[in-house]
């Protein structure tokens, strides 16, 4: 069992605050979803398609995924600090890039090299496991995530008011005043965690069989990916949704859309509490199961025609709340599958689950039209969380065979 290890705020020689590590997860967060509500208003100043447009969230999806394969072994041979101060710093130049950006060519460049904050969602889960046992490190995880929900349930709306009242590029130099703090605050608080095992990095990249061999490695991550593959299908669809589909504008969109943070808020809450003592893969399952309940709902009322923006953002809060339930609980498992390789897991996991969104994103995005409505949405939202479930109703059964219990 992973021995705690004691942690002062602002203090390098020891472990990360708690609170470092929520504002290293919102940032990541924030990142993804900020610019939201702008998407509109940014393909008319670049004079491009709304679907070129948002390419810039499946784009930057995509190059996070491939971007956690390497953070996770990186970290593992060198250290969390050093990799996380990295990461952030080429956020920061990222992100004046997008803002100077003169053509939409180059600023889906620079909205691609964003992907780095990765950095902060990989390590802030991997620093959890490397100070905590696997039920604590659950709650600890969905503690972390409860907190920083709180940054994306309002920053769509602060996105939506800065775009209405300064332009698109606002809240492009909000996330950059963002970034700026969170270097700083890591830089003064985040100390090393990893417990160096002298492995040079090639060998660290040559331990990744261990995870690919493992049925209960990929039964998680499946769980975690598909889960939230739904969460990821809406933000690349949501935009177009509330614009199209129920004549939004940006302010209004941006209060509505982060509807599943609050469920999501809700969801780590109860992962928080309830982790350590009913498990991990009990919360998976009820977080799957909430899931594709919510999807499945909006087909039926969208199919009757009784489609409305409550009912709409209302069911994405039980979506959220799934994500909050299956999302840390599934990571608290995979970490775990091999503790001396938790970054390598984390980055691994987390491109699975982020491939999976960027994919789903730009599907969305590409089948979405005035004609089709939501209803296109809806189906890979339900398809992908009936995945989510199944996987992990597949772990389950086998821990139960490799136990002889029977099945209840």
């Amino acid at each position: 069992m992973t021995q705690e290890r004691q942690v002062r705020f602002l203090d390098r020689s020891t472990p990360p605050h708690i609170f470092t590590l929520i504002v290293l997860a919102g940032l990541s967060a924030t990142a993804m979803n900020i610019f939201l509500p702008s998407l509109p208003r940014m393909a008319e100043y670049f004079d491009a398609p709304y679907r070129v447009m948002q390419l810039s969230v499946a784009l930057y999806l995509a190059v996070s995924a491939v971007l956690q394969l390497f953070i996770g072994p990186i970290s593992d041979s060198l250290g969390r600090r050093p990799v996380m101060l990295g990461g952030l710093l080429a956020f920061l130049l990222a992100t004046l890039g997008c803002i100077f950006a003169p053509t939409v060519e180059i600023f889906l460049m620079f909205r691609m090299c964003q992907g780095m904050i990765a950095v902060a969602m990989v390590l802030s889960r991997a620093v959890v496991r490397d100070m905590v046992s696997q039920d604590r490190a659950a709650s600890m995880i969905g503690y972390v995530a409860m907190g920083m929900a709180v940054v994306p349930m309002i920053s769509p709306a602060i996105g939506g008011a800065l775009d209405q009242l300064f332009g698109w590029k606002a809240p492009f130099w909000g996330l950059f005043a963002l970034g700026a703090a969170a270097y700083l605050l890591t830089w003064a608080d985040m100390g090393e965690t990893l417990q160096r095992t002298g492995k040079p990095m090639r060998a660290q990249f040559a331990e990744y069989p261990l995870l690919f061999k493992s049925p209960r490695f990929w039964g998680y991550s499946l769980a975690s990916g598909l889960s939230s593959g739904s969460f990821f299908a809406y933000l690349g669809g949501a935009p177009f949704v509330g614009t199209e589909v129920f004549g939004m504008n940006p302010a209004t969109l941006g209060l509505y859309i982060g509807a599943p943070a609050i469920g999501y808020f809700l969801g780590n809450f109860l992962t928080g509490r309830y982790a350590t003592r009913f498990g991990v893969n009990v919360m998976v399952m009820a977080g799957c199961s909430a899931t594709l309940i919510a999807c499945g709902a909006l087909i039926v009322v969208f199919y009757l025609g009784l489609g409305t923006p409550l009912w709409f953002f209302g069911a994405m809060t039980l979506v959220g709340v799934g994500n909050g339930l299956a999302i840390p609980n599934a990571t608290a498992g995979m970490l775990s599958v091999r503790p001396q390789l938790a970054g390598t897991a984390s980055g691994l996991g987390g491109s699975l689950m982020i491939g999976v969104g960027a994919a789903l994103s730009a599907l969305a995005g590409l089948l979405l039209t005035p004609q089709t409505g939501a209803m296109p949405l809806l189906l890979i939202m339900t398809i992908t969380s009936l995945g989510g479930f199944v996987s992990i109703f597949l772990v389950i059964f086998r821990e139960q065979q490799l136990r002889g219990a029977p099945l209840s």
